[in-house]
This record gives structure tokens, sequence and C-alpha cells, in this order.
């Protein structure tokens, strides 16, 4: 993985000079309930692991609403102790799959095209527990910039023996009005065909707005993100356990 972690009191945070994994007294439930981990063999403490999410912002407004609806769902995973990462798509050149089909035979875990962004998040995707696609709604689907990394980071996956698999992952969608659900199922698209586990929430994972910052008046889409949040990181503590 591409982070470390300490145990300081009672919660972990960044740190270069240790591993990811940490043990500390089992009778520390204060963590145990908190982290992933497992008690290692006859020594009476409990190895650490912090999970981490990533998600991928795929509107040309880097703080603008979608955005916005990410961090609601960030919100809950750190609660629980999850580890996030946003990345914005904005501004990074992100080419269209050319159907060279070269990953088939290279088989490294990357795109053989290296002049764009996409090799820096099919790399952070590996390194994750869990994936958020976020997007807003262009013509009832998503950005250009999603659908690229959609495409370039599928199939990669696909032809490394679904790298992705049992990985969590979750849609966001902003939207004015309506053309929701299509970029919606885009994005689940690719979690499916990847083998991943999807969690669900209290409704489809949209937040309702026109202007950067209209989404916070959508109660309803918040909520939404709050409780994506929340069985995002009970998935994944399943999963990890």
């Amino acid at each position: 993985m591409a982070w470390n972690a300490w145990h300081g009191g009672d919660r972990l945070s960044d740190s270069p000079t240790v591993s990811r994994s940490i043990f500390i007294p089992r009778q520390d439930k204060r963590i145990i309930d908190r982290y992933s981990g497992h008690t290692e063999p006859g020594t009476g403490l409990f190895r650490v692991s912090q999970m981490k999410v990533v998600a991928f912002n795929g509107s040309a407004r880097k703080d603008g609403n979608t955005a916005i609806l990410v961090n609601a769902v960030f919100d809950e995973l750190k609660k629980a102790g999850i580890k996030t990462e946003l990345v914005q798509l904005a501004g990074k050149k992100m080419h269209g799959c050319t159907a060279c089909a070269k990953c088939w035979e290279t088989k490294d875990q990357r795109c053989v095209i290296t002049a764009d962004f996409a090799n820096d998040c099919i790399e952070k995707m590996v390194e994750a527990d869990g994936i958020i696609l976020a997007s807003p709604t262009y013509f009832a689907d998503v950005s250009t910039e999603m659908k690229a990394l959609i495409d370039r980071a599928g199939f990669v996956a696909m032809a490394n023996d679904a790298m992705l698999s049992r990985k969590v992952g979750a849609a966001v969608v902003a939207v004015r009005r309506g053309g929701a659900i299509h970029a919606f199922d885009t994005m689940n698209h690719f979690f499916f065909i990847n083998q991943m586990v999807v969690p669900g929430s209290s409704y489809w994972n949209v937040g309702i707005g026109l202007l950067p910052g209209d989404v916070k008046k959508d109660d309803e889409g918040l909520a939404t993100m709050k409780t994506l949040g929340v069985n995002m990181a009970w998935v994944l503590k399943k999963l990890n356990k």
C-alpha cells in the first residue's frame, strides 16, 4: 500500500516511518472495534490495518457539487476510521481507450498509453480498499473524463485477472434535473463487470443542484450520501475482518 500508519493513543495517523499494519494490546477495544485486523497467534497483540477509499471526481469544477457530495460520503468513512483521498480529474489529460488490447499482452496492471493521468488513477485503484466514481450529469451520462477513466481502468483490470475484484465500489452523481440514473448506471457497470462489491443507500446516490454549492440545499441527497458512507464502511469492515 502507498501509505503508512502509527498508533497514538486511540487513533491512527499518517507517518512515513512505519508500516501500514501496526500492533496493539488486544484489550484496547476502542481501536479493535473501529479498525479491521486480526489477532497475531501467540502474541496477545491485535494487528490493525487502516483501510482506504479513493474517490475520482469527474467534474470540471474541482470544488463543485460533485465534490461536495463525495465529501459527505467521506465524512462517514472518516468517522469509521477509514482513510480517504479525493482525486480531481479536472485539468488532467485523460485519453480514451484506443482498443489496442496491449494490456492483455503486458499484464502489468498498467495502460500502455503513458502520456496522461490514467495510470496514476489505476495505481490508486489497485492500492485502495474501496473506490468511488463521481460525476456530474452531462447529456444524461457521465463526463468525458470519467468515461475515459472507466474504459481505460476497466480494460486494464479485466486484462489483469480481475485485479479490482472484491473491492468495494460506489457511484455518486450530481445533476441539475434529469439523466442522473443513466450516469449512475454507467459507473455501476464498471463495478459489476470488475466483480466488485457495491453497497446500497436509502435512495439512488444522487444530489440535485445547478450552481456550485446548490446540492447543500438538497437535504435528502446529502442524507443519501451519509447513509452510503455508513454502509460502505460497514461492508469494508466485514470484508476485511
